[in-house]
């Protein structure tokens, strides 16, 4: 008999990802393998499979499903890839990115939120990502380029540190806020050259320190 988790965790690939043009066989079967409640703190792991963000503590948040499922969709992990995932909050995008790839190297700002991730990816078996703490508007210079850069949640300009960590070849993933709208990019790099396609409109939060300058004002 199945758990209500292992129930719900159907319901939303059925719900939430199949039905919203996620045409994935593997994305989809990531999905259904890793337990999305193991990853965001227990008095909410009710609401963990809702079609919403749902809340990991210190006003952070795991991507919906649904936006989730469609920008690594598009970002189109490889067996043979080197993934850096960004913004990793608690680990799950990485559980994921990691049964689609070959390496995932998450970098989280918050100690907490970083130590939590590389827990629970090891008591998930997760063999083949490690998550760190650092500056994740700095990417992971050390160990580029990747094939996959990934990012869990918007920023208002996206870091040209970022593109430049991309291999040639190499897709990014993000939202970029606009006011009160994100709207999904799939950056992809031919060369030194990076050009860019909006994907759909989503619900991605705000990350921190991802804000533009302000100009002054009177």
């Amino acid at each position: 008999m199945m758990s209500p988790f292992e129930t719900a965790r159907i319901a939303m690939v059925d719900a939430q990802v199949r039905a919203n043009d996620v045409p994935n066989p593997a994305l989809q079967a990531a999905m259904l393998a890793v337990a999305r409640e193991a990853f965001v703190p227990a008095d909410r792991r009710a609401v963990a499979y809702a079609d919403l963000e749902a809340p990991i503590g210190d006003e952070r948040c795991l991507l919906r499903p649904r936006d989730f499922a469609k920008l690594a969709h598009a970002c189109a992990p490889q067996a043979h890839d080197i993934v850096l995932d960004l913004f990793a909050g608690t680990g799950y995008s990485t559980a994921i990115l990691a049964r689609l790839s070959e390496t995932v190297l998450a970098v989280e700002p918050n100690e907490r939120l970083a130590k939590s991730a590389q827990k629970t990816l090891m008591d998930q078996g997760v063999a083949n990502a490690v998550a760190l703490c650092g500056d994740a508007l700095q990417g992971l210079a050390s160990e580029a380029p990747f094939q996959v850069i990934f990012v869990n949640g918007a920023v208002e300009d996206v870091p040209q540190l970022w593109l430049d960590q991309l291999a040639d070849g190499g897709r990014l993933g993000v939202f970029v806020r606009d006011g009160s709208i994100a709207r999904a990019r799939l950056y992809t790099k031919a060369g030194a050259a990076c050009g860019f396609r909006v994907l759909f409109d989503g619900s991605a939060p705000l990350l921190p320190g991802a804000t533009r300058p302000r100009g002054f004002e009177f």
